[in-house]
């Protein structure tokens, strides 16, 4: 992850958190005061976000000593201590809520995006992310999705042309939509067109999308699409995929398929920090 990005939304954080001080540790702890602490984890699951949360630390004091004793990808169990922690006890009171704020959403998202992977395991199917993520945190819980084994799709609107339903029905059609987006952008980028019907596949088809996203189709009516592109463009799963569907969904041929709930469902992962 790019410090420089880490660092901004660590700023706004603590910002956030204590724009005017901490009033509780600052009436209650010695200035002088040092200790020792450490986070641990409370549950099972797939750690991310460690270089988050140590320039939280940082940021608040650099003379905390930030000691990771797991990797972002590490599974951790119940009891698990992941991070240890000298420094100023006062400082390290202050940061402790923005750094497991960062963490356990992280180590959330990761650990849901390891079930997903899991169960798409042994087809071709890729599980990818959306835009549905946190404001202002799109960049770390991308990175999550992939430290959990799943992938991203596009980053924002300027990464990639992607027609959905009210563009279709703005332009007045799939054939014209897709002309008018070729016509403005460069040969480099791709064009994916959302379908939510087989003839809108094949007017997909027709009109040479690179990429067609099957929306909201059930399981018969996507192997029939699949069946139709034939290879002739990536095919992509998506709506309401969940944990218990993703894995028949994988099973009907689609390349890559799509879930939201990959960042705006993640439970996030109990972590929490202890002075020893």
């Amino acid at each position: 992850m790019d410090r420089l990005h880490i660092d901004k939304i660590v700023m706004d954080a603590l910002y956030e958190d204590m724009y005017m001080g901490d009033i509780t540790t600052d009436s209650l702890i010695p200035e002088k005061s040092v200790s020792n602490a450490v986070m641990i984890a409370r549950e099972e699951g797939i750690i991310a976000g460690l270089k988050a949360a140590e320039r939280v630390f940082a940021y608040m004091d650099g003379d905390i000593v930030f000691t990771a004793l797991a990797k972002d990808g590490d599974r951790v169990l119940a009891g698990h201590v992941i991070v240890e922690m000298n420094g100023s006890t006062r400082s390290l009171l202050k940061a402790e809520r923005t750094a497991l704020n960062l963490l356990q959403r992280m180590s959330g998202i990761a650990t849901l995006a390891h079930k997903f992977s899991e169960r798409v395991k042994g087809t071709k199917a890729k599980v990818v992310d959306t835009r549905k993520t946190t404001p202002g945190l799109r960049k770390l819980e991308k990175y999550a999705v992939r430290i959990g084994g799943a992938y991203n799709h596009r980053f924002n609107l300027s990464d990639g042309v992607l027609i959905k339903d009210n563009h279709i029905h703005a332009c007045g059609g799939i054939k014209q939509a897709v002309e008018k987006a070729r016509e403005n952008i460069p040969h480099t980028i791709k064009i994916e067109v959302e379908a939510e019907t087989l003839d809108q596949v094949r007017e997909a088809l027709e009109a040479k999308a690179d990429i067609i996203m099957l929306d909201n189709m059930d399981n018969d009516k996507m192997r029939k699409a699949v069946e139709l592109i034939d290879g002739k463009a990536l095919s992509e799963a998506s709506g309401n995929v969940t944990l218990d569907t993703v894995g028949e969904i994988a099973k009907t041929g689609v390349d890559i398929i799509s879930a939201g709930s990959l960042t705006h469902s993640a439970k996030a992962l109990d972590i929490s920090m202890k002075f020893r």
